[in-house]
């Protein structure tokens, strides 16, 4: 995820979403498997490169993600994505597609790198 990516750029970089509609703080995801997934957009700052959502479906008693973008140095920055939900078991799904979504980041940003 590159900072000032919108909230929309989430099937680029997250395994298994394949589309996304946002209309003001309210987002909805789309899996692959047709699951429709409404978040909240609870803050989105470009210039201190955080993002934070959570889940709002009812499967979810409590959903909090977070994205920080930490600049090490020029050309290199550290990508922290936290995620905390109840029930564990939905908590234990989101973790698999956040290492991907990681690693999916990384990838994109060393292609962008080498392109510039």
């Amino acid at each position: 995820m590159e900072c000032g990516s919108p909230p929309e750029s989430i099937p680029q970089w997250f395994p298994g979403i394949v589309s996304c509609t946002v209309e003001g703080n309210l987002r909805v995801i789309t899996t692959a498997a047709g699951l429709e997934i409404p978040e909240e957009i609870l803050s989105n700052d470009d210039v201190t490169r955080h993002f934070a959502y959570r889940i709002t479906a009812p499967q979810y008693s409590f959903h909090l993600g977070v994205i920080d973008v930490i600049e090490m140095a020029a050309n290199d920055s550290l990508c922290v994505y936290t995620t905390t939900a109840l029930p564990d078991t939905l908590a234990l799904l989101i973790a698999g597609g956040t290492m991907g979504a990681l690693a999916e980041i990384q990838r994109l940003a060393e292609v962008s790198r080498a392109a510039s």
